[in-house]
């Protein structure tokens, strides 16, 4: 089955004047245009591809691997607003249209938005939504504490930054908790932290547990030899101080100086900590 808004693993069948036509294992076929063949290829051999509709509504294959695809959610840039809708940059030829009615806000062109891209039901094509909590659901949830999870930060709340979960369900990462840079858009990795009663969802974007001590040992080692073997910081120092240097946490930083003392990796000095060169 060829699968409109993913990536498809497809036979060359032949060879025309506009372009290769590829195939599944059950008979159907799709163009792939002259401008995305490859230099060289051999008829039978497989190649991946995206597919979706093109400007006259008819599936077509394209090389190139687009910003989003189905069931995903994404930053995207406005390219355009017209009487139909908002129509969004995703990497392809043709921009993938927000109709009014799945716009959350007015969207406005050179604005960019978080978008859920999906398959419309009544037309058959790729649209995207900025509707997001439509298309999210914390009432069946089969995670567990401590699972590495992807997450898409969506917006900033009072509490912290609100992020979605294995492009399923919402979680939340609190401010006291995030030690480096993020933004709304971006695609990162955390771990659930705690699973609540009613099925709200608290994230941590690194490691909990005993888990977290290798990474952090690892992160201060490398920073230290960085630094010429030395840096100025030990327990009394400030959260912030630990933070801005390690991007982590002090509990955190303490632990992991803890593994690398009885590692013997380093010395703990009066002003600081300095790598062991015995």
């Amino acid at each position: 089955m060829i699968e409109l808004g993913r990536i498809n693993n497809l036979e060359i069948l032949r060879d025309t004047s506009v372009g290769l036509f590829l195939g599944d294992e059950e008979g159907n076929d799709v163009l792939l245009p002259n401008k995305y063949v490859p230099s060289t290829y051999e008829i039978g051999e497989k190649i991946k591809v995206f597919c979706y509709l093109d400007y006259d509504e008819r599936p077509v294959a394209t090389t190139l691997e687009p910003d989003i695809m189905l069931g995903e959610f994404r930053l995207l840039q406005v390219a355009e607003v017209n009487e139909f809708g908002a129509f969004m940059e995703w990497g392809l030829e043709k921009h993938l249209l927000v109709p009014f009615r799945e716009q959350r806000v007015k969207m406005k062109e050179g604005q960019w938005y978080v978008v859920h891209c999906y398959l419309d039901e009544r037309s058959s094509r790729l649209v995207a939504s900025n509707k997001l909590d439509k298309f999210l659901s914390n009432d069946n949830i089969d995670l567990k504490v401590w699972e590495q999870v992807d997450l898409v930060v969506t917006r900033q709340t009072d509490l912290g930054w609100e992020v979605i979960v294995n492009e399923r369900h919402k979680g939340l990462v609190y401010f006291n908790e995030v030690f480096k840079p993020i933004n709304i858009g971006d695609v990162i990795p955390g771990c659930i932290k705690t699973i609540r009663k009613d099925n709200k969802l608290d994230i941590s974007l690194q490691p909990l547990g005993a888990k977290v001590l290798e990474p952090a040992a690892t992160k201060i080692y490398e920073v230290l030899k960085e630094h010429g073997g030395f840096l100025p910081l030990h327990d009394k120092s400030s959260p912030e101080e630990i933070r801005d240097t390690f991007q982590m946490s002090k509990k955190t930083f303490k632990k992991g100086v803890g593994t690398l003392y009885k590692e013997r990796k380093i010395k703990l000095e009066s002003d600081g900590i300095s790598l062991n060169e015995d």
